[in-house]
């Protein structure tokens, strides 16, 4: 069946989420006299990850709120830096120390480079909608922030909305029929391989994986998902 549309991923994805995340941290921990906690940069951005890891599918599952797992990741990553009192800390405080890492963090984000050529290219050519694991008023402040909120169709399609995460095959579905089209005539394309690729296939939709790195995952690719290296490549759809 002939394509007709293209749905998108943000984080990983259009967005350069963690060129952004690690400069705002280590930024925040200067700034908070706490850069020295750690043994490098490297080892503070590794623990934040880690328990971003950890407590963001608490969010995903609806075990905790969107504003619920930042307070916990701030708990547990000032625990691990020392802080006394950090695993005591009010659900206020720790969103506020999370909001002015987040300023931070918002100074550096940018676009891939090859986001807005690739969906200038698909523009005339395709409907273009986003669905993304997180809260639809985040997504799109970051994505007008970034210079993309103008490529897609209204509305986003995000799990907090929704009430399901990727890989459920729902918010697929959602995705397209916000597009008003059917998953056959759909392109999904996205950055991680189990939620995004194999989720979208899964649910009827044609799937492409963003590889950056070009390192092929942790196994075999599936014969039926296409692998790209680069958001340009989707110009032969």
């Amino acid at each position: 069946m002939t394509i007709r549309g293209v749905l998108f991923d943000v984080d990983g994805t259009l967005y350069d989420y963690e060129k952004a995340e690690e400069a705002g941290l280590h930024e925040h921990l200067v700034a908070e006299g706490l850069a020295d906690r750690f043994e490098s940069s490297a080892e503070a951005l590794r623990v934040w990850r880690e328990v971003r890891e950890e407590e963001y599918p608490r969010f995903l599952t609806g075990e905790l709120t969107f504003a619920a797992q930042k307070a916990e990741r701030i708990r547990r990553f000032l625990a691990h830096a020392g802080v006394v009192g950090a695993l005591e800390s009010t659900d206020e405080a720790a969103t506020a120390w999370f909001a002015s890492y987040a300023v931070r963090r918002n100074v550096s984000r940018r676009a891939f480079d090859d986001a807005q050529p690739a969906l200038s290219a698909l523009a005339g050519r395709f409907r273009l909608g986003v669905v993304s694991n997180s809260v639809t008023a985040q997504q799109r402040a970051k994505l007008d922030a970034i210079g993309l909120l103008g490529y897609f169709t209204e509305p986003l399609i995000c799990s907090q909305e929704h009430g399901s995460a990727k890989p459920a095959a729902s918010i697929f579905l959602a995705g397209c029929e916000a597009l008003g089209l059917t998953p056959a005539e759909v392109v999904y394309v996205g950055d991680d391989y189990e939620k995004d690729a194999i989720g979208a296939r899964d649910a009827g939709l044609q799937a492409v994986w963003v590889d950056r790195s070009a390192s092929g995952g942790s196994g075999a690719v599936d014969a039926d998902i296409r692998v790209i290296a680069s958001l340009t490549e989707l110009t032969s759809l």
